[in-house]
């Protein structure tokens, strides 16, 4: 009853009329940043964190949550009409929804994925509702040497999941720690890796970083490296389903979110995974004609279940960034980033501290799927309109915004010096590989850690071992050597399988 309770305080802030704006803003922004190639809902998102200093913490994070699942609907329209996927998400989505665009069959790709998405984000959101109060209920519980263990696990799954190679993560994870020394002391008060500048006194601002890794440094990167690509679109078709569309998508629209979820609760990282595992699941149930469609003229199952996994795991990945202040994806670790700019720490005491944020929020979430649903079924021509924007000038709009954002905070040049000087780190990280969500994690992460340790020494009398005296905290060690060592054991029985069978072939 207390949750119910919650729940419609949560809506009764979430459906006044400046919330509703927002989150209707947040949305149409998403869905419109998902539509156009090359451009993540963690590059607007960033964008747009200047306007922290400026709007109200429940309208500025509606809005940044309206963007954030917004974009995962949008991303689809690029893949079925362009082959294009907007974010990395809808890659699986382009497979089978670009061959039904390509044999006439546009608007039933669209209508599957923008139902599918809303069946999943709403199931996803009723789990976060049920789930993320009891998470936070036990976390509370925990004591220093649990929180710096839950932080390690944080820096651990970040740099692990998030870009090709775990040492590049780690050496990203690193880079943030570092940038997150600058400034003063927590404890004694004297200054740190300043270079005796008063502006670094109180550190590098969040914000900067944000939008100079991933805003400024996807334009620079973009005007560098990437030639003029020529796109051709698929004719859009009336976005409808018949009745054997219906048949063969509401299934896929359950397994999808059935997968899904589970890699959004847990601190895995991504969607690719989930997604990927739904297409090969349909792939494999589909029987007859409908097995035939797949990889030649399309089939729908193919795409109502990975846009189900995708929604599905963005929406639950929502439990471990509020409740353990853990993110999962790049836009996540953003979003934590906007969070932080407003003093608040996103994590056990969250549920408690800021009540009213957090049910807001869920409730949100509710409201901006139906929001979306509207937006995406009966507006797809106007989102397709946007696919003619030319790069450049987007490029341009973008770098604009971004460097009137940044300045605008404390109306400093060395500000932008440093974003640009950021932004070209960005472009090197980009360019040999390196992910760039680590180092936002390390940044935030990195001096609440700090924290935690010396608190943790603290109370086991300057040793270390309290860490390996506390059930919590050794379960969560062996969590973190998992994390590390289990998937490269993995990968070296199966090479070594390989090899095994490959030396025994016949000549």
């Amino acid at each position: 009853m207390e949750l119910f309770d919650a729940l419609m305080a949560g809506f009764a802030t979430a459906a006044t009329p400046i919330n509703l704006l927002w989150a209707l803003l947040g949305c149409a922004l998403g869905t419109a940043v998902g539509v156009l190639p090359g451009i993540g809902p963690a590059v607007a998102v960033a964008m747009l964190l200047p306007i922290t200093a400026k709007v109200e913490i429940t309208a500025s994070m509606i809005f940044f949550a309206g963007i954030y699942y917004g974009a995962m609907y949008g991303g689809s329209t690029t893949s079925i009409l362009l082959n294009t996927p907007g974010e990395t998400a809808s890659m699986v989505t382009a497979m089978e929804g670009n061959k039904m665009a390509k044999s006439g069959r546009a608007g039933a790709a669209l209508a599957t994925s923008a139902i599918g998405s809303f069946v999943a984000g709403t199931i996803a959101t009723v789990i976060v509702t049920l789930f993320a109060p009891t998470v936070a209920d036990f976390a509370v519980k925990l004591g220093p040497p649990e929180y710096f263990m839950l932080m390690v696990l944080a820096f651990t799954t970040v740099s692990a999941v998030l870009g090709q190679s775990s040492l590049r993560g780690m050496t990203a994870l690193f880079l943030g720690l570092a940038l997150g020394c600058v400034g003063m002391d927590q404890i004694s008060g004297s200054a740190r890796y300043t270079a005796d500048r008063m502006e670094l006194l109180d550190g590098i601002d969040i914000v900067l970083v944000a939008v100079g890794l991933f805003a400024v440094a996807e334009v620079l990167y973009a005007a560098l490296f990437e030639g003029k690509v020529e796109e051709s679109q698929n004719k859009l078709t009336r976005v409808h389903m018949t009745a054997r569309d219906w048949k063969r998508s509401w299934p896929a629209w359950i397994r999808g979110t059935i997968i899904g979820t589970p890699f959004g609760c847990i601190p895995a990282g991504g969607t690719e995974i989930p997604t990927f595992l739904s297409y090969a699941t349909e792939k494999k149930l589909a029987k007859g004609e409908n097995k035939e469609e797949f990889g030649k003229q399309g089939a729908i199952e193919g795409v109502a279940g990975p846009e189900a996994a995708n929604n599905a795991t963005v929406t639950a990945a929502l439990i471990p960034l509020l409740t353990l202040g853990i993110p999962t994806s790049n836009t996540t670790a953003v979003l934590l980033g906007a969070f932080q700019n407003y003093g608040i720490n996103p994590g056990p005491q969250l549920f408690t501290s800021s009540a009213a944020l957090v049910w807001a929020l869920i409730a949100s979430l509710y409201i901006g799927n139906v929001m979306l649903l509207v937006l995406n079924l009966p507006m797809v021509g106007m989102w397709v309109r946007l696919l003619k924007v030319p790069r450049p000038q987007l490029y341009a709009g973008i770098l604009i915004f971004a460097t009137v954002g940044a300045y605008g905070m404390r109306q400093s040049t060395f500000d932008l010096f440093l974003l640009y000087g950021i932004g070209l780190l960005g472009v090197l990280m980009r360019r040999f590989d390196f992910p760039t969500a680590p180092v936002v994690v390390g940044m935030i992460l990195g001096p609440l850690a700090e924290a935690q340790m010396r608190n943790a020494v603290a109370i086991g009398e300057g040793s270390f071992a309290i860490f390996l005296q506390r059930p919590m905290s050794l379960t969560l060690i062996i969590i973190v050597l998992s994390v590390l060592i289990v998937p490269r054991a993995l990968k070296h029985w199966a090479e070594r399988r390989m090899a095994l069978h490959g030396g025994n072939a016949p000549a």
